[in-house]
């Protein structure tokens, strides 16, 4: 599900200029949530009854995001790269297939697991969600160089934006909420400053205090103080800016 990010990505095609990039921010908020989980299933206690379901809450939240970023993509963004270079998504389309037999395996460990706690399932657990991990690494890198590439040299930036606004408007509030808790954190200063300035300018008041209620628990003081200066947000007391 990829949330758009105007900064160049790494791929040569953005050399020049900078061009919407409809992987970057939505990856990062991926990378910090498969880490973050990936950390907390190999050291996960089985005989610690609340650590236990906590963890597998998380691990099965990271799932389910994972199977509708697939569905988003495969939906939207690779159903633009076939309209003007058919079979140039090809090789991607192939791994999400294989990513999503990765998570119903995953789901299946997962229920295993919560049902008869034992230290060797959780180990082999861990094993199978770092290959995951490890493999989608390496395929969200080809997405932001090669698909990149592909999508600035067939579509403008007006038209990557209409994209974007078409995923945006099928994501529930709920998968919004957890993605933004994930994404925020995993920003730049400079990022996350642009992302909630763009919300704050949309958003009714109301709502805004819903979003920083949202990410605020996730970044530190530095990081709160950073944002909220570019904000107008008052800082608590004693709370550094620098």
């Amino acid at each position: 599900m990829p949330f758009a990010d105007s900064s160049a990505a790494p791929a040569k095609a953005a050399a020049a200029a900078p061009r919407i990039d409809l992987y970057s921010s939505i990856h990062k908020a991926l990378r910090l949530f498969m880490t973050d989980t990936l950390v907390r299933v190999g050291r996960l206690d089985t005989g610690d009854a609340d650590e236990l379901a906590a963890t597998l809450a998380q691990l099965r939240s990271l799932l389910e995001l994972c199977r509708t970023h697939v569905a988003h993509e495969n939906e939207f963004v690779h159903a633009a790269i076939e309209a003007r270079r058919p079979g140039a998504s090809q090789r991607i389309a192939a791994e999400h297939v294989e990513h999503l037999d990765a998570i119903a395996a995953l789901e299946a460990e997962v229920a295993a697991l919560a049902a008869l706690p034992r230290e060797p399932a959780a180990q082999r657990l861990y094993r199978h969600l770092a290959r995951f991990v490890g493999e989608n690494f390496e395929h969200m890198h080809v997405e932001e160089s090669s698909h990149n590439a592909t999508l600035w040299s067939l579509y403008s930036d007006a038209e990557l934006v209409e994209i974007h606004q078409r995923i945006l408007a099928a994501v529930d509030p709920a998968e919004m909420g957890l993605v933004l808790r994930w994404m925020v954190p995993a920003m730049s200063p400079a990022e996350r400053a642009e992302l909630l300035g763009d919300m704050q300018r949309q958003l009714p008041p109301e709502a805004m205090r819903g979003v920083i209620d949202t990410v605020r628990p996730h970044l530190n003081d530095s990081a709160w103080g950073k944002l909220a200066r570019a904000l107008n947000l008052p800082i608590a007391p004693g709370l550094t800016t620098r």
